[in-house]
């Protein structure tokens, strides 16, 4: 849901408000809470009252604005202590002088003592402890709204590098992937072309759609399921066309019919990871592939024999880029929501991999 009120707005609706708080409750509602109807505050008291709050705005912001990032963020506590303790003088002096040149002291003595002599000399102490714990609270709460904002500042600035970081990652790891998978897949359409021109036509036109949906899909974040899973069957159906009747393939693939999102390209080299291992042109072999779908959870798993790939084979000096990205890129995307398992069952001389992802 966007946000109903600008950030910027909304902080300064806060501040207003927290002003608004504070001229009410400490500077108007103690002094009309005193004996109402019987004392007549003198205009004195007012322009006293407007003037503190006034001081009290310019410290807060001071503060806020210069002494905490300008001093205090700079690792100088001991300056930013003698310039508070400094502050609290000069802001009491103003407090004096300001009394005396509009004669709030002998105002307020010939409203409350009318029968007592005024003597100038002589000051209410409670009033002054109320007011340096005005400015003591001034102090302190500027203090923790810039302490605040510029954590909160840093945080979304970590956030951004984070998210630029992980962006930039994962942008790298499907560079990585994708020509791995298209150096597999032409490496089959070239055998298909020494045995059957037709068979290799029809790879040419399977491989022309993959490549659609890598060009237009793998640059987005991503995916519907269904495309993924149509690329997927895309593979399987090209892969088909190479293998020889000792392979037996257990695809089972359910529809999605919810409108589920997935990364895309995250479970091609798990295929790819089969068919380099999984197959053999002189033993008989099983390369299972299942796809369960239910609710918003996707339940991936692939079984394959393992069989030695040919030493003079590109993919022989393979260190598994596929496989380790596609772990790196399910962490980066998927942290908490995922589970990948993989293995070897010896007795069977069999890989295989379980995959669950919370896709909602």
């Amino acid at each position: 849901m966007p946000n109903l009120i600008p950030n910027k707005n909304l902080s300064l609706l806060v501040h207003l408000l927290g002003w608004i708080m504070l001229v009410v409750v400490l500077l108007l509602l103690s002094p009309l809470s005193w004996r109402m109807g019987e004392i007549q505050l003198p205009y004195q008291f007012w322009m006293k009252q407007v003037f503190l709050v006034g001081i009290l705005i310019t410290i807060f912001y001071s503060n806020s604005s210069i002494l905490v990032p300008k001093i205090l963020l700079k690792g100088k506590n001991y300056l930013y202590l003698l310039m508070v303790l400094l502050g609290a003088v000069l802001f009491y002096g103003l407090i004096v002088y300001f009394e005396q040149f509009i004669g709030y002291g002998k105002a307020m003595h010939m409203l409350f003592n009318p029968n007592k002599p005024y003597d100038p000399s002589k000051r209410w102490l409670p009033g002054d402890i109320f007011q340096l714990l005005l400015f003591v609270i001034s102090i302190g709460l500027s203090t923790s709204v810039a302490l605040v904002t510029k954590y909160q500042k840093d945080e979304t600035l970590r956030r951004e590098m984070d998210r630029q970081r992980i962006n930039t990652e994962l942008s790298y790891l499907k560079a990585q992937i994708n020509p791995h998978f298209f150096f597999n897949t032409l490496n089959n359409i070239y055998a298909l072309t020494n045995l059957e021109v037709s068979k290799a036509q029809e790879a040419l036109l399977k491989l022309s759609r993959m490549m659609r949906y890598v060009l237009y899909e793998n640059q987005k974040n991503e995916t519907l399921l269904s495309k993924e899973l149509n690329f997927i069957q895309d593979y399987i159906e090209l892969m088909k066309m190479r293998l020889s009747s000792k392979v037996s393939l257990n695809i089972q693939i359910d529809e999605p019919k919810d409108d589920l999102i997935i990364a895309p390209m995250l479970l091609l080299p798990f295929l790819e990871n089969c068919f380099k291992h999984g197959i053999s042109s002189q033993k008989e072999s099983e390369i299972v592939v299942k796809v369960e779908i239910m609710g918003k959870t996707l339940f991936f798993e692939t079984r394959n024999q393992i069989f030695p790939v040919n030493p003079d084979s590109p993919e022989a000096h393979e260190n598994g880029i596929g496989l380790t990205n596609t772990q790196r890129r399910l962490s980066l995307i998927y942290p908490g929501k995922h589970r990948l398992k993989f293995g070897k069952d010896e007795s069977k001389q069999e890989y295989w991999v379980n995959l669950t992802i919370d896709l909602s």
